[in-house]
């Protein structure tokens, strides 16, 4: 295995009676790299995400996890931590007590598991001792966050781990993140929410109907031959609705100009004469005061990628 690939996956198959819920699936993760892991529901994350923490076995292909080839369930290296569906969490015992219980579980003295010290990491000092089971959604996905980063994993798998965050929830959750990778650890983020991948994530697979049909960096998904639909805010919308009928390879798609009150129109273009367009605005002496596009490339390709899967072209 190449040692710079935390998971390695060639062609794993998995079925579930006749249901097939992984067909041929490859996958590469680096060390140190944040990978997403996105597709519709049925997709077959779930059942990939239980793979790489060893609560399955693959039916058919190979699995090799920081190094060591799975070949039955639970055999994964002590190395990997993480939670499916939500972490298993006691709702009667203290956020405390919980990292105690698992932490001699595992054979470890409560007293220097670090207990405090992943509690810090991500935001939970405060409720330390409140029990579990009055948690939000939010508040128990970074317990169970903590609870992973208290064995020290080398592989960090998560399942929505953005669920029920709120903002300020969510950034910490990210910065811990993108500290663990930055400290060498992998980390497999699944998620329905593309905003969070594409802060998140360096790259990303793209799963339906249990097929990877898109693994690779972010930037592949951006590529300058997709046309995308992408929102213009001026100093003058007038003149940015002339500007952009004049300019080759651009389509105005909705004007909201010629209200008094509006400044955005919506354009569909590709990137290189979107450039030009700002170009154009610029030398004009039209400020762009925003351009973003209506929907992200992340989820753009997306739903392009998936749509096309399950109508079988």
């Amino acid at each position: 295995m190449d040692a710079l690939l935390a998971v390695r996956a060639r062609g794993i198959t998995k079925c579930f009676g006749e249901v097939v819920a992984l067909d041929g699936v490859d996958l590469d993760v680096t060390q140190g790299q944040i990978h997403g892991l996105v597709g519709p529901n049925g997709a077959g994350k779930t059942t990939l995400l239980g793979l790489l923490l060893g609560l399955a076995v693959a039916d058919g292909g190979r699995l090799e996890i920081l190094g060591t080839p799975v070949e039955r369930a639970l055999a994964v290296s002590d190395g990997v931590a993480g939670f499916v569906d939500g972490p298993g969490l006691y709702p009667s015992l203290t956020a405390r007590q919980n990292l105690a219980a698992l932490a001699r579980l595992r054979g470890h003295d409560a007293r220097s598991a670090g207990i405090d010290e992943v509690l810090d990491q991500v935001g939970l000092t405060d409720v330390a001792d409140d029990k579990a089971r009055g948690f939000s959604l939010g508040m128990r996905q970074r317990l169970g966050l903590a609870a992973a980063l208290l064995t020290k994993p080398r592989l960090l798998v998560l399942d929505e781990p953005s669920n029920g965050l709120d903002p300020s929830g969510k950034r910490h959750v990210h910065r811990v993140l993108t500290r663990l990778a930055a400290d060498g650890t992998s980390v497999v983020v699944s998620s329905h929410r593309m905003d969070d991948l594409e802060a998140l994530c360096s790259e990303v697979t793209i799963l339906a109907t249990g097929r990877v049909v898109f693994s690779g960096p972010l930037n592949k998904l951006a590529s300058e031959n997709r046309e995308l639909d992408y929102r213009v805010r001026t100093s003058d919308p007038r003149a940015a609705r002339r500007l952009a009928d004049d300019t080759d390879g651009i389509r105005v798609v909705e004007d909201t100009g010629m209200r008094q009150d509006a400044e955005v129109l919506v354009v569909r273009a590709m990137v290189p004469a979107l450039d030009e367009l700002v170009a154009h605005l610029v030398r004009s002496g039209v400020a762009v005061r925003e351009l973003a596009p209506v929907v992200s490339p992340l989820e753009a390709a997306f739903l392009a990628l998936t749509e096309r899967q399950e109508d079988g072209r």
